[in-house]
């Protein structure tokens, strides 16, 4: 079964399952007056209302790339996440209000044992299907997916607080649903602003991972020709589609033919084995003939990794006949002043080496 398949049978399982628990806590609300347990009835049914929105995003973003969108609509499920996120925000502000106005207001509960059994059921349901869900969602990397099962449990351990209520009241005649229904509420407004973050942070774009990172160099240096792969950016257009490029050094005698045919092999051999397609491959070229170039960049290492916030030079090479140095530094992006630390090293370089050109491009830390 394809990926949007699972998406849309698993949001499916997920509609029909919150519906009827909404149902069933909404019956048991009303008939015991319990704000709390209406307000968890309300959640559950705006969980369903998530799924439905997780397949309306599943069907777009699935659309083939057209003239407009080249890259497809994969992104579309990141505004799915954010309608979600809204969705479950607007909920969570909306308890909140009718909780204060019980506090302001309140009202005495009334428990049946029927209502008991049906929560602790509840509880029971919703902890099977957040773990069903995360893990669906975990297996085909889907964020709305995931959100939901984390919902779902989060749901179960709200449920269970109702029904802790609920014993508190019956044993002691406290009535704290007001009070509960309020917590509910925070506790349902954060995890809408959660959403709402991590929604935000990935279309913004966010840092390559750091095992995926390496893994791509990891492939790109398996080949005997590249001594160094730099510089690795991706571009995320959906869960299952990733564009990129990268900085690979190779021997300064290497042809234009024998760079077509390494890059190609790069080329489809990342994709094989991590479903990236590598766009644009840059070279940078590794002195072999010229013996001073190790001695010199030596020196030139030492001058710059003096700066602790500096956290890479690479891409170094030097042209006897032009008299140029040329290489790449990065910076933590902690570094208060970027272009003066830039400056300092520029100057320091050509300092030490007066008789040179000195050309140094300040990169950016996008991967590890």
């Amino acid at each position: 079964m394809n990926r949007d398949k699972i998406i849309i049978r698993t949001s499916i399982i997920g509609i029909i399952t919150n519906v009827l628990l909404s149902a069933f806590k909404a019956f048991v609300g009303l008939l015991t007056g319990s704000i709390a347990i209406i307000l968890d009835a309300v959640n559950n049914l705006s969980d369903a209302l998530s799924s439905v929105i997780t397949i309306i995003g599943t069907k777009l973003s699935g659309k083939k790339p057209d003239r407009e969108h080249p890259y497809g609509h994969g992104r579309g499920e990141y505004m799915t996440a954010m309608i979600i996120a809204a969705i479950v925000l607007y909920a969570g502000i909306t308890s909140l209000v009718e909780s204060v106005k019980k506090i302001i207001s309140p009202e005495t509960p009334d428990y049946p044992a029927a209502s008991i059994v049906i929560l602790v059921a509840a509880v029971g349901v919703k902890l099977l299907l957040g773990a069903y869900v995360k893990k669906a969602g975990e297996r085909v990397k889907s964020d709305s997916l995931i959100a939901s099962g984390k919902d779902a449990l989060l749901d179960a351990v709200i449920s269970a607080s109702t029904i802790a209520a609920a014993v508190i009241f019956l044993i002691f005649d406290l009535s704290l649903e007001a009070w509960l229904g309020a917590v509910i509420s925070i506790i349902i407004i954060r995890s809408g602003i959660e959403m709402l973050r991590e929604s935000f942070s990935e279309i913004l774009g966010e840092r390559v991972e750091k095992e995926q990172s390496e893994g791509i160099k990891g492939t790109i240096l398996s080949f005997p020709q590249v001594t160094g792969a730099y510089d690795l950016i991706l571009h995320n257009y959906g869960p299952d589609t990733m564009i990129g490029s990268v900085h690979i050094e190779v021997p300064d005698t290497m042809t234009v033919s024998e760079l077509d045919t390494l890059e190609r092999s790069i080329t489809e051999k990342v994709i094989a084995e991590h479903g990236v397609i590598l766009a644009g491959i840059s070279v940078y070229s590794l002195n072999t003939t010229n013996d001073r170039a190790a001695g010199i960049l030596d020196g030139i290492r030492h001058i710059v990794m003096a700066h602790e916030e500096v956290l890479q030079l690479h891409g170094f090479y030097i042209s006897e006949e032009k008299k140029n140095i040329i290489f790449d530094i990065i910076l933590d992006f902690a570094c208060p002043d970027r272009e003066k630390i830039h400056q300092d090293i520029t100057e320091e370089v050509r300092a030490a080496y007066p008789g040179y050109t000195v050309n140094i491009t300040l990169d950016v830390d996008a991967s590890d």
